[in-house]
């Protein structure tokens, strides 16, 4: 099969084998996979948690048809439509486990609409519900909205029942849309005065729940945009991993701190957030309020300007691949 390999030059474009299903997992034909900001740093030849080197097939998430499945899997059958995460997506045919699939709920979604969802659903329904336990009426701020799991938190928000969701994006452009994805006040994080707004319109209490996707030199104004006892669950580092820190500011209001991502988790616990996270959003998923644009799509041939057009930092939604 055609899949796109990480070689000491680069990601290239190499015949390798079909990958067999082990007793837990499924084997798919890939028909869209979608791009995250980790594949950047996995085709310039960086670990991702137990992703990277040469030989690496890249790729985090994908859709499309069951082809076969291990002894132990009876959730899924050959033909079903699904769409996964995992490792090795920039292929024909990828595999992973059980747990980390799903089926596409909707005959009409397409494989490309399907593809763009796992990685985002996960992510914020982890960081939003599970990690953030947000509570109905609670007001919540993604920072940097604009990406496609960024855009996935402000709607889960919104799904979970948060009476305040507030978006931030330093380009204009695309802060105008973040109310289309459902946030009701969208800040320009790059004017240092945004806490105040973010305080203007808490009646000068903060938000309860911040999903941090920048870090950096944001933390110390989150900390000002957080309610006493409020959470902040950092989910990416955008904008650096080493900042400035108030500890007083973060003891004074008596923050919840909370680092995640999935480099460290076990294959149980990812199919707990699985369960969870369909437990909680599939019904909405399935009535159309959930959903991410799809800002371009290239065969798989032309990965690395896909690659590149990401690192361009100009698109809005997601991108995919075509295999």
């Amino acid at each position: 099969m055609k899949a796109i390999v990480v070689t000491e030059q680069g990601p290239s474009l190499r015949e390798v084998p079909v990958p067999k299903p082990g007793p837990s997992e499924v084997l798919v034909r890939v028909r869209a996979a979608g791009l995250n900001r980790a594949d950047i740093g996995v085709a310039a030849g960086h670990a991702h948690g137990k992703q990277g080197g040469a030989g690496t097939v890249l790729g985090l998430e994908w859709a499309g048809e069951v082809q076969a499945v291990g002894a132990e899997v009876a959730e899924f059958a050959p033909g079903d439509r699904v769409m996964c995460s995992g490792a090795g997506g920039y292929a024909e045919y990828a595999v992973t486990d059980y747990g980390r699939a799903s089926k596409i709920p909707d005959s009409n979604m397409s494989f490309s609409q399907a593809a763009t969802l796992p990685v985002a659903l996960q992510t914020m329904h982890d960081a939003v519900v599970t990690n953030g336990r947000l509570e109905r009426g609670q007001a919540v701020l993604v920072q940097g909205a604009s990406s496609g799991v960024g855009l996935m938190a402000l709607q889960i928000a919104r799904e979970m029942g948060a009476r305040l969701v507030i978006g931030t994006s330093t380009n204009p452009g695309r802060r105008a849309r973040l109310t289309e994805f459902g946030a009701h006040l969208a800040v320009d994080s790059s004017d240092p005065g945004w806490p105040d707004v973010v305080l203007a319109a808490t009646g000068g209490d903060g938000v309860d729940l911040i999903v941090d996707q920048v870090s950096g030199p944001m933390m110390n104004a989150n900390l000002r945009a957080t309610a006493i006892l409020g959470r902040i669950v950092n989910v990416g580092r955008l904008g650096g991993r080493l900042a400035p820190f108030d500890f007083d500011l973060h003891a004074l209001r008596r923050i919840t701190y909370t680092g995640v991502t999935f480099r460290t988790r076990s294959t149980e616990e990812v199919r707990e957030i699985n369960r969870r996270m369909r437990a909680d959003l599939w019904g909405a998923l399935e009535a159309g309020r959930l959903s991410l644009p799809i800002a371009a799509e290239f065969p798989l041939d032309q990965a690395l300007e896909a690659l590149a057009h990401m690192r361009a930092n100009r698109h809005f939604g997601k991108i995919l691949l075509l295999p």
